[in-house]
């Protein structure tokens, strides 16, 4: 009777070990998934988009040739394929219905596992994914150095007239072009420096990349301006290379508004030079101040007298 209950005894404990066993044998013990695919998915004309996983099973008890990874996505299964990208890598292709904005879905894997019962059915599953579908994003800068006052493109999709770039916290000038172009002037800032580009909109920031921003010297020609009321003079701006495609804008500005009419500068596209025409306002005297050249600032005295 004592020998009985000692045998019963093993057993249970035999029992509850293989039990324990199984168990740590079972789910992401055994198989462990890792998501590959992006948090957010770059939108396409044709609406299709590929998910991505890998499968590693981490023990030799898991039977050869039984993984069968699954992605449930709008509430449907579909079996998944493996990759040519790598060994335990697998991938599917979804078509999204137009005009969503999110994609919700997660991965199942069935498998068999050995053990000192037999062969058994296990899986594993990873939590809910939600993915977002991005309509606005970036490809790249055009160039990634240059002068103060150059005209340079961003090319992406889904840019709108609200978006605005900026040299870390700094706002430059963006003109929109297209959905898929916008552009900026690079502004006044300190020369021999990289700068980090960023897209602002109401949506958020996003990165553009890196741009190194290069020394650049201007002459000016007459160094200074003394004119009546409503006589006008030319002054023209000579930089040392030639003006980058979209031209190189020349940001000046004056402490004596009400006294200087000028319009835009800008040289054009492939020259060196260009010449304006200045009119005389109101009687004052003061300056004209271009920065971001030379030293990093070029001053042009102005005297305006009366009529």
């Amino acid at each position: 009777m004592h020998t009985n209950r000692i045998s019963l005894a093993r057993k249970i404990l035999l029992w509850l070990v293989a039990t324990l066993g199984l168990a740590l044998l079972s789910g992401c013990d055994t198989v462990v998934l890792t998501n590959l695919t992006a948090p957010s998915l770059p939108e396409n004309p044709s609406q299709i988009y590929t998910f991505t996983l890998r499968v590693t099973a981490k023990t030799n008890a898991v039977v050869t040739g039984s993984l069968m990874p699954k992605i449930i996505v709008d509430g449907q299964s579909f079996a998944m394929k493996r990759s040519a990208f790598g060994e335990g890598i697998y991938e599917f292709e979804y078509q999204l219905p137009g005009g969503r904005d999110e994609v919700a879905y997660y991965f199942l894997v069935p498998f068999k596992i050995e053990t000192q019962n037999g062969v058994s059915d296990s899986e594993v599953y990873t939590e809910i994914v939600r993915a977002k579908i991005v309509r606005r994003y970036v490809l790249s800068l055009e160039v990634n150095r240059g002068p103060i006052g150059a005209r340079i493109s961003i090319l992406g999709r889904g840019f709108s007239q609200q978006d605005s770039v900026f040299f870390d916290n700094l706002p430059a000038r963006t003109t929109y072009e297209s959905p898929n172009a916008i552009s900026f002037i690079v502004p006044a800032v300190e020369a021999n420096k990289n700068y980090r580009v960023m897209l602002g909109s109401s949506a958020g920031n996003s990165p553009v990349g890196t741009f190194r921003v290069d020394p650049s010297s201007l002459n000016v020609s007459p160094s200074s301006l003394n004119l009546r009321g409503g006589e006008r003079q030319t002054l023209t701006f000579n930089v040392p290379v030639s003006a980058p495609p979209g031209g190189l804008l020349i940001d000046i500005t004056t402490d004596v508004p009400e006294s200087v009419i000028m319009p835009e500068i800008i040289v054009p596209q492939g020259q060196t030079s260009v010449t304006i025409t200045v009119e005389g306002g109101k009687a004052g005297n003061g300056s004209l101040f271009v920065k971001g050249f030379g030293a990093g600032e070029v001053t042009i005295p102005v005297s305006v007298t009366g009529k």
